[in-house]
């Protein structure tokens, strides 16, 4: 593609985009992550939900003045499904020790593997002893991407 004086328009995914759309997730999950190819189907499903939820997650595409697509950003695509993001978990400091963390963390896993989500994901403070002691103990792994943020 001659990328020379390329006109690129950035606008929200529309369900004429899925079929053009797919070649693009395939090639960012399984050639630039090396994950496993999902199937069409799970691709469609994850794209149209989407679509038809867009307060679960809005995509956008880039778009060239020839109606090809470039490029897109979405909500969780590395495996074709919706991941789960676990917000908060506290028990009250005076009743500590009693396994209710625990249950609460499987609680949510089971909930998370029962529904068919791609995974769980949570963030934690660097000084939360406590918490990240918990994690290890329910066999999570550190992550090694790094989490940004701007307000």
């Amino acid at each position: 593609m001659n990328t020379t004086n390329l006109s690129i328009q950035i606008r929200k995914i529309e369900k004429k985009d899925v079929p053009q759309l797919l070649p693009l997730i395939y090639e960012y999950i399984v050639n630039f992550y090396q994950c496993p190819r999902p199937s069409e189907e799970a691709l469609k499903k994850l794209v149209n939900h989407l679509l038809d939820h867009p307060s679960e997650g809005i995509q956008f595409v880039a778009e060239t003045g020839t109606n090809q697509l470039v490029g897109f950003v979405m909500f969780n695509t590395l495996e074709a499904k919706r991941m789960a993001f676990l917000y908060d978990l506290f028990v009250s400091p005076t009743i500590r020790g009693q396994k209710i963390g625990e249950r609460l963390f499987e609680t949510c896993l089971s909930y998370m593997r029962a529904n068919d989500y791609s995974h769980m994901a949570w963030e934690t403070a660097h000084d939360n002893i406590v918490a990240q002691a918990l994690y290890d103990k329910m066999g999570a792994k550190k992550d090694v991407w790094l989490n940004y943020e701007i307000k």
